[in-house]
């Protein structure tokens, strides 16, 4: 039979005990909002990807090609961090 586990035998909570293991969790449908490159105006200074949480920037080659939208909760530091020269990143409603 399987008993319950003492409190001191419970593994100590927030602790990530298996590294690398954050692609395997879903995350993007929490957010509210998502981010949309105009990529017109984008000028590459990679500034979003620097600063990004959720590592959701897609860089290819150097440049910004997206979002990675299955992990990206929508919390908007990347449109804010955005040059106002070029305000290539906008935050829109997730579902309209």
């Amino acid at each position: 039979m399987n008993e319950l586990k003492k409190w001191f035998e419970l593994p100590v909570g927030a602790v990530i005990d298996e590294p690398g293991n954050a692609i395997k969790y879903k995350t993007g449908s929490w957010r509210t909002f998502k981010p949309v490159l105009d990529k017109s105006k984008c000028n590459d200074c990679l500034i979003c990807w620097i600063y990004c949480p959720d590592n959701s920037i897609i860089v290819q080659d150097g440049k910004l090609i997206g979002f990675d939208y299955e992990h990206c909760k929508g919390c908007g530091i990347c449109a804010e961090v955005c040059p106002d020269k070029s305000k290539a990143i906008t935050m829109v409603l997730e579902h309209q």
